[in-house]
């Protein structure tokens, strides 16, 4: 029975039972995919729920009065210092991560003072969506999530005549930059319209430029393929290393440009390298499930590991919800007396999604409802409706930054490698994104000791092999507060390491890599909790890349070296395929 997560109630022929309900599924979905996925009527809630909350406490509405009135005054008083030559330092700040007005020519009137007033009234609505009382967290959150997509809609940065930038580059080129915009414009349009997938650019050819380490396909089914790594060194570790990715993504992420490639990388220390390389699904693989992921995709390929490399325990390490699947899949092998990992890594990923981050953002049954009955209609979760929920929660740097520079300063999107994997994006089968949303972020079942596979519950704290845990600092997609409760809902001896910049730059932190550090503190088997505002107080940070602390930590939980396994074992079913990075990477 490989129930993992409360199922949607399907739809029933029973005339007893809402004998229509196939149309109302139809329209939904056709509404969604109108919207993108987004429900229409979880956002009148939101609004609701706040407006209501606050007109019930005057208050708090004599507080934003007072704070608008502040505002005012403070725009007042720059003005007026502008407006005399005088130097007036601006009353406001964009936050960090926005670099829409960092042109010298916003710090000269009257640019000056547009910025000012779009960053007071950004200021007021923060103020005016922070927690009211009796309201829920969530709505208030979204509140103020849904005021700053609007008010980025009518940023000055995004106006031509508003934005000092533009204005400066259309008279040194005499307008050639709104020409080259509007066909870029054009360009993309299509591309949307068509939804044509763009091939990589010349230098990042996946196999020969990206994705380029060495190997061979060892084993493939409908969901995966299996990539063996050919060594690099004349002595390896006798345990190998299995790389389960997240399959929101491609695995080359983590074999990007050899200089980047974590998987170059662990192979050139002298390890036996296999990573899953999972397929991209189309609508006939609609009724994929978590427990085929992690049955037939995460166990398969341990299967086909110990085979290759008999005899050996096996190092495995999960990419974001790569890591989660992992979690599962370890916590089940404990529960069952299956002993094959001799260590676990969790990078950026979660096994408790309370406090998810953005992502819970666009999370309530309402929501979760309508993507599914988007899903039935289509048989899965298309590239371009994840990748706006992504952008979204970075819409200044991810949608309007780069729309300005592209439509209207004329520039062209430099290729790089970390771009054109971004760009590669992959679908998700309806089933299975369901079934993680409802079980994982809706209900935290794993966390809650209510995650069941195959009719039984499982449990964190029943996995015995040593952890390997690691967050990033500035990760919106996997808060480091979220990855660190890990620590929380396991026993094993565990080392948890901080580094630097986000969800997937500060995995890609390569030695040499410039201004990275990272903090690093053991948990010893059994040992307190310790809440993570203490550890990040307590535990002094190191310079450089945080990729040889692991590799120590891995040569310490390994046997010893050996000579390397053969590339695949034919005799016992595995024969190599083709070379790496196989097939699946290239499905479009």
């Amino acid at each position: 029975m490989p129930v993992s997560v409360v199922q949607p109630p399907p739809v029933t022929n029973n005339p007893s039972q809402h004998p229509y309900a196939g149309i109302d599924q139809a329209m939904r979905g056709a509404l969604a995919r109108m919207t993108g996925g987004v429900s229409p009527f979880a956002l009148v809630e939101t609004w609701t729920d706040w407006a209501l909350h606050l007109s019930r406490a005057p208050g708090r509405q004599l507080e934003l009065a007072e704070h608008a009135r502040d505002n005012a005054l403070k725009l007042a008083h720059f003005a007026a210092k502008s407006a005399t030559g005088s130097d007036s330092n601006p009353p406001f700040s964009p936050k960090a991560h926005d670099h829409r007005f960092t042109d010298a020519g916003w710090k000269s009137p009257p640019f000056s003072l547009w910025q000012q007033s779009f960053l007071a009234t950004q200021d007021w609505w923060d103020r005016a969506t922070e927690d009211v009382r009796g309201l829920r967290k969530q709505d208030s959150d979204r509140t103020r999530f849904l005021v700053r997509q609007m008010l980025d809609t009518v940023s000055p940065s995004n106006f031509p005549w508003l934005n000092p930038e533009i204005l400066a580059e259309t008279a040194r080129t005499g307008g050639r930059n709104l020409a080259e915009g509007a066909v870029h414009a054009a360009d993309d349009w299509l591309h949307t319209l068509s939804q044509t997938h763009t091939p990589p650019p010349e230098g990042y050819q996946l196999g020969k430029d990206l994705a380029c380490t060495p190997g061979e396909v060892v084993y493939r089914n409908d969901i995966f393929e299996l990539l063996q790594y050919t060594p690099q060194t004349g002595e390896v570790q006798a345990e190998p290393v299995l790389i389960v990715p997240a399959w929101i993504m491609k695995y080359y992420i983590l074999d990007l440009s050899p200089h980047n490639s974590l998987i170059n990388y662990l192979v050139g220390q002298g390890f036996t390298v296999f990573a899953i390389s999972w397929c991209n699904p189309t609508a006939e693989q609609r009724d994929l499930s978590l427990e085929d992921y992690r049955k037939r995709g995460v166990m398969a390929a341990l299967d086909a590991i110990s085979a290759i490399v008999p005899g050996q325990k096996i190092h495995a390490n999960g990419y974001c919800l790569g890591g989660t699947m992992l979690a599962i899949a370890a916590a089940t092998m404990a529960r069952d007396g299956d002993d094959r990992l001799a260590s676990i890594t969790l990078m950026a990923a979660q096994v408790d999604f309370t406090e998810a981050g953005e992502l819970l953002l666009f999370l309530d049954e309402s929501q979760v409802a309508f993507l599914e009955d988007m899903m039935w209609a289509q048989g899965y979760l298309d590239r371009p409706q994840m990748a706006r929920a992504f952008a979204s929660i970075r819409a200044e740097d991810l949608i309007y930054t780069r729309a300005v520079q592209r439509y209207f300063l004329g520039k062209e999107d430099l290729p790089t490698d970390i771009g054109v994997w971004n760009a590669d994006t992959t679908r998700m089968p309806a089933r299975m994104h369901s079934e993680y949303l409802r079980g994982l972020f809706l209900e935290n079942r794993l966390s809650a000791g209510r995650f069941a596979v195959e009719g039984r519950v499982i449990a964190l704290k029943d996995i015995a092999a040593p952890m390997f845990v690691i967050g990033t600092e500035t990760d919106h997609i996997a808060p480091w507060k979220s990855v660190y409760k890990t620590r929380l809902f396991t026993d094993a001896d565990l080392t948890f390491l901080l580094t630097k910049s986000g969800h997937n730059g500060g995995i890609l932190s390569e030695p040499g890599h410039p201004r990275r550090h990272y903090r690093v503190g053991h948990r010893p088997e059994g040992a307190l909790y310790v809440d993570p505002d203490s550890w990040f107080a307590q535990t002094e940070p190191k310079d450089g890349s945080w990729w040889p602390e692991w590799i120590n930590w891995l040569n310490a939980n390994s046997s010893g070296k050996t000579a390397p396994p053969p590339i695949g074992a034919a005799d016992k079913g595995y024969p190599p395929l083709e070379p790496a990075p196989g097939s699946y990477i290239h499905q479009t």
